[in-house]
């Protein structure tokens, strides 16, 4: 099942169906880093989403080996208490109970890269073409996937770490939508068609029917 989307008007955005082709010396440190989010409840699932397995993998983990495709380095935003069994480096939110903008202002803050690509942990399918697309099109604050209808994909995107600010001001004045958020940036959007790779595993429905095909 595909989350609710924000939208944004796609006569009224910077959406540029043309991707640049960088190197990695392009990013300014070198670095592409990712980051996966961990920390939400799963109140819909029942259980903790980050831990259950496909394919004998962890959700955190086939995220994680998702990114590190096209990151040099990979962490995991949640309780370190919970995940640190998994072998990757874990960073708690900052506001815990936030929701995932808490975990993006806490991936942002301790990045020493530039350039991060930030993703759910519920997204089993998310793919390398895809994701080196997002990473080579990187320009303004943020590159994020977007559909034709103007709907959005912040939750599989590259940030700036100069949006660190900007998700530090949206939580500190009790906001906790993305959208609150993704309005304070200069935006490069990335055209998309195909919701297949963002599909998320909300309930044990969507598991089931994930399995099922």
């Amino acid at each position: 099942m595909l989350r609710n989307k924000p939208r944004v008007s796609v006569e009224n955005t910077n959406v540029d169906g043309t991707i640049r082709f960088v190197s990695a010396t392009e990013f300014g440190d070198g670095r592409l880093s990712g980051w996966v989010l961990v920390g939400g409840r799963s109140s819909r699932m029942g259980r903790d989403k980050a831990l259950i397995e496909i394919g004998g993998r962890p959700l955190a983990l086939v995220a994680a080996e998702a990114l590190g495709v096209v990151c040099e380095s990979v962490t995991l935003v949640g309780d370190p208490d919970r995940y640190q069994a998994l072998g990757l480096t874990v960073i708690s939110d900052r506001q815990r109970g936030a929701g995932p903008l808490s975990g993006i202002e806490a991936a942002l803050g301790a990045t020493r890269s530039e350039w991060n690509l930030i993703a759910a942990c519920d997204m089993p399918s998310l793919d390398a073409l895809l994701l080196r697309k997002l990473a080579r099109a990187v320009a303004d604050d943020a590159a994020i996937p977007q559909y034709p209808d103007g709907s959005i994909e912040p939750l599989c995107a590259v940030y700036h770490q100069r949006c660190h600010a900007a998700a530090a001001e949206a939580l500190d004045a009790g906001l906790r939508r993305i959208s609150d958020f993704i309005a304070r940036l200069t935006v490069r959007y990335v055209q998309v068609t195909d919701p297949r790779p963002f599909l998320n595993l909300n309930t044990p429905e969507d598991l089931e029917k994930y399995y099922c095909g």
